[in-house]
């Protein structure tokens, strides 16, 4: 069964993106230097890591070739997951205010990078945000009507090659329903939780796990354990 959910417009998209920023924003400005080293969420990268990684949101073809013209050591990275790494780690080399004010620089810009969709910068905002708040204890709201969007962009597309940067939970044969917006997604036993946590499942993050319910989250639950 497909998403319940209608193509949003583009103004909604870039003013939600714009919120996270503003917010991601000042949360960034208010943390300690042991904070900016704190793991994060994602894998093997600090919070520096994924503040650097945010920096790169619009990056057109152009942008690209040059990036790797200054780094040749980026045509040897032998697949996409290899090429954001090392990307996000150098940018990490960035003064700290530096990378602020880049981001804080996307506000207002309707720019992104090549072959995403503005949806697809929704949820990297919307996730990566949460992916330097929650290690750190800080309370991000992130916007139920942002949040299906950004859920709803990525349940559709998991399978397909952007799918392919996300660590990919055993989803199939659930249902999938928002508490707090009119979404689902899927066939088989419920899983429910605000459009956030989902939002945080499809893309791999097992935190999201805590905050579901219903007959088939307990299973997931299980199969989902790290190995």
């Amino acid at each position: 069964m497909g998403p319940t959910t209608v193509t949003p417009d583009l103004d909604l998209i870039w003013s939600e993106v714009d919120d996270q920023r503003l917010r991601t924003v000042a949360m960034l400005e208010g943390l300690t230097d042991d904070q900016w080293d704190h793991p994060s969420l994602c894998e093997g990268w600090t919070v520096r890591h994924v503040a650097a990684h945010l920096t790169l949101q619009r990056q057109h073809l152009a942008d690209v070739v040059r990036f790797m013209a200054a780094h040749p050591s980026l045509l040897r990275a032998g697949s996409l997951n290899r090429m954001i790494d090392r990307t996000a780690r150098l940018q990490a080399a960035l003064p700290t205010d530096e990378i602020i004010n880049l981001i804080r620089a996307g506000i207002g810009s309707r720019r992104h990078n090549s072959f995403i969709a503005p949806a697809g910068s929704l949820s990297d905002t919307l996730v990566h945000a949460q992916d330097i708040a929650l290690p750190l204890g800080i309370e991000l709201e992130m916007r139920p009507v942002a949040a299906r969007i950004a859920v709803d962009h990525i349940y559709a597309t998991r399978h397909g090659w952007t799918g392919s940067v996300f660590r990919q939970l055993p989803l199939d044969g659930y249902r999938l329903v928002a508490t707090d917006v009119d979404w689902s997604a899927g066939a088989g036993p419920r899983v429910a939780g605000p459009a956030g946590a989902l939002l945080l499942l499809v893309t791999g993050r097992r935190i999201a796990l805590a905050r579901l319910e219903g007959d088939g989250a307990a299973q997931l639950k299980m199969q989902a354990q790290p190995a």
